[in-house]
């Protein structure tokens, strides 16, 4: 099996590259990829509990939350 490891260094929200690393995530799950990803910077805020999710975007935690209940590891 293939493993591939992920850095999101970017806040969650505000630009869609925290979002697109979680849905590439996914999408390689599908594939039989095992995925890490790692929490850097800014990318911490991904994690954060009982965000305020602004108008047009999807909740990050909920997000990875799903992705770790699929597998995928996490570390900051």
């Amino acid at each position: 099996m293939e493993k591939l490891t992920i850095v999101v260094q970017d806040a969650p929200y505000g630009s869609e590259k925290a979002y697109n690393a979680l849905r590439y995530a996914s999408a390689l799950m599908t594939y039989q990829v095992s995925v890490n990803v790692f929490l850097l910077a800014d990318g911490v805020g991904v994690a954060k509990r009982n965000q305020k999710t602004p108008s047009g975007y999807y909740n990050t935690a909920d997000m990875l939350r799903q992705l770790i209940a699929k597998g995928v590891k996490v570390k900051t």
